[in-house]
């Protein structure tokens, strides 16, 4: 079986200068600036700078109402001084309110249809994290976001394809694809196309595949990478005659080609063998100094399953609890809502704070295991063959690696604490008269340190 450590040992080998014109070089997340591929670094305009001014009935009434309000300023100073201008003054000041609502309301109505402002708060959340990003070591160095980094991984497929069409073209048909029913199809008939040729040798009617059949043109063509595949086997498109002598399009497979039963079978398992080159979610390592703001956290709305029509319906779920309260609910009940609970989270924002107050922070999926947790940790450290611990805010030891992070608790983000496992201090201090303690991270990454905001 071809698993894709050997697809990439293979690549490897092969020792190519790949030049991506779109996905560019790839960045550090830790870089202060990393703009995409193709980006500008300019700001987006604001939707409010094109928006329609008033009308003119609007600016009219505005005008208006400005002369009357001027008018009764003008009557109230040239009033008598006494016990009647502060009436006159008072009431100045409410024909003056209802005037400056009267303005608002025309000016308002005649912007009904315009393009809706941007609207900036100075105090807005600042995000922890601008995003979730992937990385495909196979194809390349590059970090970014999940959209850009399936079509790098395409880009990938495609420089790849003039070079080993046979492995490229079946990784295409595995990655490219996203409905697998559809892809199980294709791979299926593909299969049967060579089987029929490996079974009866010889015979042209298994060697020409007419493309204007329905079975071809509904479940084989619309395939990403079938085509290409099918190239690589030997197959080439031509004009053939076909039933009642009227010429059609064929794929259509060579006699020595047809023969090599080897390279046949051999394009058969990779086929099957072949898996997706998927991008692996990227921990996007931070690391900060000690901060008081350890505990404020904001992660975008990519952590969220729910779209804003789910948001409405969680809502309505919400407000309905309460007739639920009284209700004796069954294990099974409770079971189902406690799900529901956990599928509201797609990534989690994890921060541990070392002893030191030295924060490190990084993105996992809600459904990853506290193990792959303490996996990034100890990546992290300095010493990483001595035991360490996690615990909560609340003091809990975590110990439940095989519970997902939701199951846990530690969705959509939270801050854990870290400590070494004091009875191991406790042996080597007994052994050696001392141990460094309060070591924790690679010298390296203390260099990439920065400011929590």
């Amino acid at each position: 079986m071809i698993k894709m450590a050997a697809i990439k040992k293979f690549f490897e080998k092969k020792k190519l200068d790949i030049k991506f014109k779109k996905a560019g070089d790839g960045q550090k997340l830790s870089d202060e600036k990393r703009p995409l591929p193709g980006s500008s670094t300019s700001y987006p305009k604001s939707a409010g700078s094109s928006r329609a001014g008033p009308s003119s009935e609007a600016r009219t009434a505005a005008e208006a109402a400005m002369a009357r309000v001027e008018q009764k300023k003008a009557e109230a100073m040239s009033g008598p001084v006494g016990t009647g201008s502060a009436a006159i003054k008072a009431q100045v000041r409410r024909e003056m309110e209802a005037e400056r609502k009267a303005r608002e309301k025309a000016l308002a109505e005649s912007d009904i249809f315009a393009a809706p402002q941007e609207i900036y708060y100075d105090n807005a959340p600042v995000l922890s994290v601008t995003g979730v990003y992937f990385k495909c070591p196979l194809a390349g160095p590059a970090v970014l976001p999940k959209a850009n980094m399936e079509q790098y991984i395409k880009d990938f497929l495609m420089t790849q394809l003039p070079i080993e069409p046979k492995m490229t073209s079946a990784l295409m048909i595995h990655t490219l694809n996203k409905d697998k029913e559809k892809v199980k199809a294709c791979i299926d008939i593909l299969v049967k196309y060579l089987d029929n040729i490996v079974t009866h040798i010889g015979e042209l009617k298994y060697c020409k595949i007419r493309i204007n059949n329905k079975t071809f043109q509904e479940k084989v063509a619309p395939v990403e990478g079938a085509l290409e595949f099918m190239q690589a086997a030997g197959f080439e498109q031509k004009i053939a005659p076909g039933a009642n002598e009227i010429e059609e399009e064929y794929f259509i497979m060579d006699s020595d080609r047809a023969m090599d039963v080897d390279h046949l079978m051999s394009l058969k398992n990779v086929l099957l063998a072949a898996e997706a080159v998927k991008p692996e979610l990227d921990n996007n390592l931070k690391i900060f100094h000690p901060s008081a703001n350890a505990t404020r956290i904001e992660v975008p709305d990519e952590f969220y399953n729910y779209t804003a029509e789910e948001l409405k319906r969680e809502q309505k779920r919400q407000q309905d609890a309460a007739e639920r309260l009284g209700m004796l609910r069954t294990k099974e009940m409770r079971d189902r809502e406690h799900l529901r609970e956990l599928r509201r989270y797609r990534y989690t924002l994890i921060r541990i704070r070392f002893p030191d107050g030295i924060l490190i922070q990084g993105t996992f999926r809600a459904a990853d295991k506290l193990s792959s947790v303490k996996d990034f940790v100890r990546e992290t450290l300095e010493n990483d063959w001595m035991p360490f611990t996690l615990n909560s805010q609340t003091g809990h030891r975590l110990t439940e690696d095989n519970l997902t992070l939701a199951e846990l608790d530690l969705a959509p983000a939270a801050i854990i604490n870290f400590n070494w496992d004091q009875s191991i201090l406790a042996d080597i201090a007994s052994q050696q008269g001392s141990v460094h303690h309060n070591v924790f991270l690679k010298p390296e990454l203390m260099l990439q340190i920065e400011t929590l905001k």
